[in-house]
């Protein structure tokens, strides 16, 4: 089992920047890949970055070049680095943990994140 905890999320205006935390407990020498999703409202949850436990990252199109995710494998904790922030960003950001040998997906409660003037 793994436990995870977002924080960090927040009010912001257009162009602002905010760094968002996930905290890891449990078995955490089974996480192997970490990824941060949202969901917008009336939207489907998507994938918007991801880092491998060797620290190779992707980004989904939309956040390419403004968001950085990154991992303290000794704090146990994920970022993602939020710069340049636009309203289409506003969403419930989600913290996910994939594990191995046994494969599952473990998630976070959600921070929510709101980009208006």
């Amino acid at each position: 089992q793994v436990q995870l905890v977002e924080s960090g999320g927040d009010l912001i205006q257009p162009g602002g920047s905010l760094r968002l935390s996930c905290a890891a407990s449990g078995s955490i020498s089974s996480i192997s890949a970490m990824a941060w999703y949202r969901q917008a409202p009336g939207k489907q949850r998507e994938l918007v970055a991801a880092i491998t436990s060797e620290g190779t990252t992707s980004y989904a199109y939309s956040v390419k070049g403004r968001f950085t995710i990154s991992r303290d494998n000794a704090k146990n904790t994920l970022y993602l680095q939020m710069n340049s922030l636009k309203p289409e960003d506003t969403a419930v950001y989600y913290c996910n943990a994939l594990t191995v040998p046994v494969l599952a997906h473990y998630w976070g409660r959600g921070t929510q994140v709101t980009v208006s003037s």
